[in-house]
């Protein structure tokens, strides 16, 4: 009887080669005659350019060429008469100037500092127009998103909370969040002829890549070749492709020559995404014995004049606790900054700080405890869609976290409880995100030596993708995993989604699964063996028998027709323990506890780490990050790596991982939900839930600094 590999702790296969050096990523691959892209951004926020003075910089040493919208050769998919219009900014395009550090020109020499010279030595001037950039002066301005699903949701009666016995109204602020991915983002691209473009770029869908730039130059999908074989870190920030990567397809193109372009540091806060600006306002109602009877959930977040950004910040509050009568509203306002990007649990994270904050404050005014409270609003079915769960085990989830963070050791009085000057308190928050599984396919070649080498065009942005992979196929095919190999990140391997929305395991992971059972049912077949069988296989004597070079075989994967029957979520549990000095208003987080649902886990070592990293970043949302901009200037205050503040060592706790681990029996043959994002959904809350309890202080605008616990 064979032993399952799946939920062994396996090390990343990859660890080595990223620990010593040896992975590549974008910006770290050399052509001959490469040369070198910078970009030159705007000093004003709204208005056109009228002229670019490119005398100066042109003729700088090593200086190949200068693009303006004055110069610039016209992109295809920019045109109005394009198959295939590229939505969103259009660098180089027109000369219209939409936010504070657009950039206006491109710099090309044959070294990165030469470069960078060269465009602080560009010139432009402008015809400048009014603008707005401050959200609360502009947010009666909000509208309705123009896609059908953001309109108005009702169900039951529209804002019943109002007439319930208890009630809560409620605010809550969640300022701009910043992508800061360690590597930066960085695009090499070269041609061959006309019609055929290499391009290394930091994405998380190479495949989705491939067609925006395909797109963007009217080139056969096969004629664009994408890279990201290594990405370090994204968080959202490379789900679509972004005016800086076409722009160096552009650039390359234009100088006959290999390009590279990297965004400086600074240039990550304006040009890649964020999370946005978001005031939300909720109303809670409930019964005396603690039933919900009513829940309003109204948010108003940023986008930009040039492009609408949209996300889910408010559906979290249609299904996650009973209520017969729920409404939601949604408007974006646009402003002249930079336009958002999903980032780590996108929308439903900014969505749960609230629903989980107001949950909390209910249960004071109900004097109810939190846990019990989500008890008595447990939903035994999704009320929005009317559908039984895949698989939800949330109630074990309350249960195993309280008992892990000494629940009962939790006053419900806040500001009780002492550890020598130290006020202590407990918070929980909880998450959901959506299980999703796509169409992907997997090559697997069998070798005369009994290897396999199975191949997908999926990404890894950091969470251990091969890993997870080679742990399916070597649970599948009974072999050690060391004998198995995972090729990704390429556009020319066989097609897979985007690694975004927690979905990746799912969907590539079915691919895997299913290529590998099909290798063991043609390897039974040319035995003279049932497809069915279990016999374990000596696969380098089949071949040999057999007399093959080699064996491979292709499958395509996705999901079935009785998902549709099903409300598929991952769900999550995040329990907090903090400290609160209360003469500094310092707050150390003691404990954080995250307790999942997830499905089945596929490798427990890699997993935890996901969860991990989820949970610094909610710690971030909750208590360092926050973008400022001084709306005089349109211009971020604090945009760079020393003045924007992201946790460090000594902000981050002892962080505990716990999977309930039960294979969902809808979803796919694994039983996997995702983990990605509900690692970070419901953290902040948790903390902030924490904070009060230990000081009776509610911080409803993040983040949760000192100077708020003590005003």
């Amino acid at each position: 009887m064979k032993k399952d590999t799946i939920g062994e702790p396996l090390s990343r296969v990859d660890g080595r080669l990223k620990v010593t050096g040896g992975a590549k990523y974008s910006g770290e691959y050399k052509f001959p005659g490469l040369t070198y892209a910078v970009l030159v951004p705007a000093t004003i926020v709204n208005g056109t350019v009228t002229a670019v003075d490119i005398k100066a910089a042109k003729y700088a040493p090593g200086v190949l060429a200068v693009i303006t919208p004055f110069n610039a050769e016209k992109v295809p998919g920019y045109q109005p008469d394009a198959k295939k219009p590229v939505k969103g900014l259009k660098l180089f395009n027109d000369n219209q100037v939409h936010f504070n550090g657009q950039p206006i020109a491109l710099v090309i020499a044959d070294t990165f500092e030469r470069a960078t010279y060269a465009a602080t030595l560009v010139k432009a001037t402008y015809q400048v127009q009014p603008f707005e950039t401050d959200f609360r002066k502009n947010i009666d301005k909000g509208v309705t998103p123009n896609a059908g699903k953001y309109k108005d949701y009702v169900r039951g009666e529209a804002d019943a909370y109002k007439n319930a016995q208890v009630k809560i109204e409620q605010e809550y602020i969640q300022p701009s969040e910043m992508h800061n991915p360690m590597e930066l983002h960085v695009t090499t691209a070269y041609w061959e002829g006309d019609n055929k473009v290499t391009v290394y770029t930091k994405s998380q869908g190479v495949m989705s890549s491939q067609r925006a730039i395909a797109a963007a130059f009217n080139l056969e999908p096969q004629n664009v070749l994408i890279n990201a074989r290594f990405v370090g870190g994204a968080f959202g920030s490379s789900l679509r492709t972004w005016p800086h990567e076409i722009a160096a397809v552009q650039a390359a193109k234009f100088v006959k020559h290999p390009v590279k372009l990297t965004l400086t540091r600074e240039q990550m806060f304006t040009l890649v995404g964020y999370r946005p600006l978001t005031i939300q306002k909720i109303g809670l109602g409930a019964t005396a014995d603690g039933k919900l009877t009513g829940i309003t959930h109204e948010s108003h977040s940023q986008t930009a004049v040039y492009e609408e950004f949209t996300e889910n910040a408010v559906n979290v509050s249609r299904f996650l606790y009973q209520s017969p009568n729920v409404n939601t509203r949604y408007k974006v306002v646009p402003l002249h900054i930079g336009v958002p990007a999903p980032m780590r649990g996108p929308g439903e994270s900014t969505g749960a700080y609230a629903l989980e904050s107001a949950l909390d404050e209910l249960s004071y005014a109900l004097n109810i405890d939190p846990i019990e409270l989500r008890l008595r609003n447990y939903a035994d079915i999704d009320q929005e869609r009317n559908l039984p769960w895949s698989s939800k085990h949330l109630k074990e989830c309350y249960q195993l976290g309280a008992d892990r963070i000494g629940w009962a050791n939790r006053s419900p009085k806040p500001g009780t409880i002492k550890d020598g000057d130290w006020l202590v308190g407990y918070g929980i928050g909880c998450g959901a995100f959506g299980a999703y599984r796509g169409h992907a396919e997997a090559k697997l070649k069998l070798m005369a030596d009994g290897s396999i080498n199975i191949q997908s065009a999926t990404t890894d942005i950091g969470p251990g993708t091969n890993t997870a992979m080679i742990v399916i196929a070597a649970d599948v095919l009974g072999m050690p995993a060391e004998k198995i190999t995972f090729d990704l990140g390429n556009s020319s391997l066989p097609p897979a989604p985007t690694q975004g929305g927690s979905s990746t395991v799912s969907s590539v992971g079915s691919a895997v699964h299913d290529v590998c059972v099909a290798l063991r049912q043609k390897l039974y077949t040319l035995q003279g063996k049932p497809r069915d069988s279990m016999d374990e296989i000596d696969y380098a004597a089949v071949i040999k028998e057999q007399n093959l070079p080699y064996l491979e075989i292709s499958v395509g994967s996705e999901s079935g027709d009785n998902a549709k029957n099903y409300s598929m979520y991952s769900f999550s549990a995040h329990f907090a323990k903090v400290y609160v000095h209360p003469l500094t208003g310092v707050v150390k987080i003691k404990n954080l506890i995250a307790v999942v649902d997830a499905g089945k886990i596929v490798n427990q070592k890699t997993a935890a780490s996901q969860m991990k990293g989820g949970a610094v970043g909610g710690i971030g949302m909750a208590m360092t990050e926050e973008a400022i901009i001084d709306n005089r200037f349109g211009r971020y205050i604090n945009g760079n790596f020393a003045d924007y503040h992201v946790p460090v060592n000594a902000d981050i706790p002892q962080i505990e991982a716990v999977f309930i681990n039960k294979p969902d029996p809808v979803i796919n043959p694994v039983g996997t939900k995702g983990i990605g994002e509900i690692s970070l959904i419901g953290v902040a809350p948790a903390i902030a839930n924490a904070v009060f309890n230990a000081t009776g202080i509610r911080v409803r605008d993040l983040p949760i600094t000192p100077d708020k616990l003590l005003s």
